[in-house]
């Protein structure tokens, strides 16, 4: 599910999701520590970190992701997030 790409460009990751069949592509920022808990999404989604650091975890695994690092979620997949000591800003999408 997490890919390391090393690709920080905005406008870079913009084009590679939306060739990739993405939607609805948004870039969010969340404060430092900031905790999500369990949720799902009715689509497949995205997250391609550009700045900072985020733990997503699901029932099966925990994913430390830093600049570059894209994870993909699959529709229906229970997972959490925690924000990093500095915050993130990473792009969002969705796949129907």
């Amino acid at each position: 599910m997490v890919e390391k790409t090393g690709v920080t460009d905005r406008e870079r990751v913009f084009e590679e999701l939306q060739k990739e069949g993405y939607e609805n592509l948004y870039v969010w920022s969340g404060p430092p520590g900031i905790y999500y808990n369990w949720h799902i999404h009715p689509f497949d989604e995205v997250r391609w970190i550009l700045e900072g650091e985020i733990t997503i975890g699901t029932r099966e695994e925990v994913f430390h992701l830093k600049p570059g690092d894209k994870l993909r979620v699959p529709a229906g997949t229970e997972h959490w997030a925690e924000v990093g000591d500095k915050g993130v800003t990473y792009v969002c999408g969705t796949k129907r």
